[in-house]
């Protein structure tokens, strides 16, 4: 989850509310999902909160939730904004990022809490939405540092995002004193080093140039030029990327903060020349785009999803003290409201996140539970009865029960596990091989906001592993296994992915080994009355010669071993590890 540093002074000046001390302040973020974690070095909140809501990763977007949850705003607030006067030529530049957007904040004040403030903003969504820079980077420029080139109907100012040699185009780059080429910050500047990678393949690196030549070259790091500083009053505002609506958005948040410092946005025209790659050849945009969604939701679905009765006046009350509009009107399905959504709300998708919204802003905690109105009587399924002895038995065998999360991302999944990553078409529908335990092909997150979180787990190894890599800090020996989710694509299945419940445990100590491990397995085993084999495989997480088959009652069903020490240096180990995964309903 996103922590956030929030000076609480800065919140009762952006909020205009001198009177809340700490605990009021800390209570009241709760109430909007936002968790307080502690406190850093410098007397600030640290605040966790669910990574959909960017634009709260400022210290401005959670004075902006809270002046809604008190009343003090209401309702959509677009931001005015002044005519475009600069350009942003787009020529020749690289296939592989093809896509700039851009924005200028005049007048701005800046001292030392805005400037850092800023800062935060920029890497958060650099680190979240921008998928560390890979799919969007935000450059911020000091506007009077820049001399632009006259536009074509020589009204205005213009900058060009094109392409460079990495060996011949220089610059001075911010925390270095001499000019530098592309391949030198990428070869020796440690921020270089750090994203280079990210366009070390490319013939022609990323660059924008003004009248003066070269001042950003991104992904990887601006020109200390154009540096930003608490004496810069106009910032120009850049955001380079591998999909224009990201890194429109990401520039809405951005300058809806600044907004709220009481800067004054400016548009800027982004001019694609008729040969550029993608969408918008040929194309002008006038952006930021500060366009308003709307989404539909029925006035029945409200009242069933929070258990309440409301009349139109209450629900259009509540949507307003969310930050949105809405509007009573009539559908198939009864009274309905149009729903107005802000430009920096990036999560709303659905109109259950409308209605999210809506109960919040009448406050979860004021609501009474009731029984369903239903003449059965609830009880436990009997697949969370058998998860449960199996945990208990687990437990009973002495591993620390866990509880990771079903999302992971395909390094941690297959790759850092000795795993090569399926090819979807050829796994989807069987393949030609049997597939080992985990190789499945994963469901992929089309739209993730993280890229730690981009598929669901095939297996739940990897996961237990993650745990071990985190507590090398920690005392051994450490017995660790959990009962979870694991999903892969399958054709055969009318959702297209196929899902079971698997039991996994890793034994991490000095003398572990396949012993160990295949004697827990029939103590497990023999308490659900199963017959276990273990005839040898391979696979290619396990050592060769250390791994075998999980058969209970004839049907193989996962696979145990001693973990390979390429996987175990891969996650900072340095003991031996055995394991062993299979499908819970082998011990039905």
């Amino acid at each position: 989850m996103p922590v956030v540093d929030v000076d609480p002074d800065e919140l009762r000046y952006l909020t205009g509310h001198s009177e809340k001390d700490d605990d009021e302040l800390k209570s009241d973020l709760f109430n909007l999902g936002l968790e307080f974690e502690g406190w850093t070095e410098d007397d600030e909140f640290q605040l966790e909160f669910a990574p959909d809501r960017l634009d709260r990763l400022s210290v401005e977007g959670v004075a902006r939730s809270l002046r809604y949850h008190y009343g003090d705003d209401r309702g959509v607030e677009v931001p005015n904004t002044n005519s475009a006067d600069w350009t942003i030529e787009v020529e020749d530049q690289p296939d592989e990022r093809p896509y700039v957007t851009g924005a200028i904040v005049r007048g701005l004040d800046m001292d030392e809490a805005a400037l850092e403030s800023l800062i935060q903003l920029q890497e958060k969504l650099h680190a979240t939405m921008g998928r560390k820079r890979a799919k969007g980077a935000i450059g911020v420029h000091d506007l009077t540092m820049l001399k632009g080139d006259s536009v074509t109907d020589e009204t205005g100012k213009s900058i060009t995002y094109t392409s460079a040699d990495p060996d011949e185009a220089t610059f001075v780059p911010l925390d270095a004193d001499a000019e530098m080429t592309p391949s030198e910050v990428m070869a020796s500047h440690e921020t270089g080093q750090t994203y280079g990678d990210l366009v070390a393949d490319f013939d022609r690196v990323p660059a924008i140039y003004d009248a003066i030549g070269l001042f950003s070259f991104p992904p990887v790091i601006n020109g200390r030029r154009t540096e930003v500083s608490v004496d810069s009053r106009d910032l120009f505002i850049e955001m380079t990327g591998t999909d224009q609506w990201t890194i429109d958005h990401m520039c809405n948040i951005v300058c809806y903060a600044l907004a709220a410092r009481g800067g004054q946005v400016e548009k800027v025209d982004v001019a694609y020349a008729d040969d550029a790659p993608g969408e918008y050849a040929g194309k002008t945009l006038e952006r930021p785009d500060f366009s308003v969604r709307t989404k539909t939701v029925t006035h029945d679905r409200i009242e069933s999803i929070l258990g309440v009765s409301l009349d139109s006046r209450e629900v259009i009350d509540y949507a307003e003290r969310a930050g949105l509009d809405a509007t009573e009107t009539e559908s198939d399905d009864g009274v309905a409201y149009e729903v107005e959504v802000p430009p920096y709300r990036v999560d709303v998708i659905h109109p259950l996140d409308i209605i999210d919204d809506i109960g919040r802003a009448l406050g979860f905690n004021s609501l009474e539970p009731t029984y369903p109105d239903v003449s059965t009587v609830g009880g436990r399924h009997e697949r969370s009865r058998l998860e449960d002895a199996a945990r208990d038995a687990l437990v009973g065998l002495g591993f620390e029960d866990l509880l990771n999360f079903h999302m992971i991302n395909e390094a941690e999944n297959f790759e850092r596990m000795g795993l090569s990553v399926p090819r979807t078409d050829e796994q989807a529908s069987g393949g030609n091989r049997e597939q080992a335990v985990g190789e499945a092909a994963p469901v992929t997150i089309q739209e993730p906001y993280s890229e730690d979180y981009t598929i669901l787990r095939t297996w739940a190894l990897p996961s237990i592993m993650m745990v071990l890599e985190n507590n090398t800090h920690r005392s051994y020996p450490q017995d660790l296994a959990e009962i979870g989710l694991a999903a892969g694509l399958d054709d055969s299945e009318n959702t297209g992915v196929a899902e079971h419940r698997t039991v996994a445990a890793a034994l991490a100590r000095t003398d572990a080994s396949y012993e160990d491990a295949k004697a827990r397995l029939q103590a497990l085993a023999d308490a659900f009355d199963k017959d276990l084999e273990t005839p040898p495989t391979t696979h290619p997480s396990f050592i060769g010669g250390r791994a075998a088959e999980v058969v209970l009652d004839g049907e193989s069903v996962g696979v145990i071993g001693e973990v390979h020490p390429k996987v175990l240096v891969e996650h900072d180990l340095e003991l031996p590890v055995a394991a062993f995964e299979f499908r819970l309903d082998a011990l039905e």
